[in-house]
């Protein structure tokens, strides 16, 4: 009865633990994805062959 315990309390833990991780790791990606967004470091343009295009006017 008590390694029964043991084991879901362990379990519980463990799964509590990787959501927390997995909450963490996601809100720093969305934080540095806004970060870029507000200083608007991440300009997109059409690209061809992986290299960035030159804008004409």
């Amino acid at each position: 009865m008590n390694t029964k315990l043991i084991l879901i309390a362990i379990a519980i833990v463990l799964a509590i633990g990787t959501a927390g991780l997995w909450f963490l790791i996601s809100e720093k990606q969305a934080a540095q994805e806004r970060r870029a967004n507000f200083f608007g470091s991440s300009k997109t343009y059409p690209t061809s062959g992986g290299e960035k295009m030159k804008v004409e006017w």
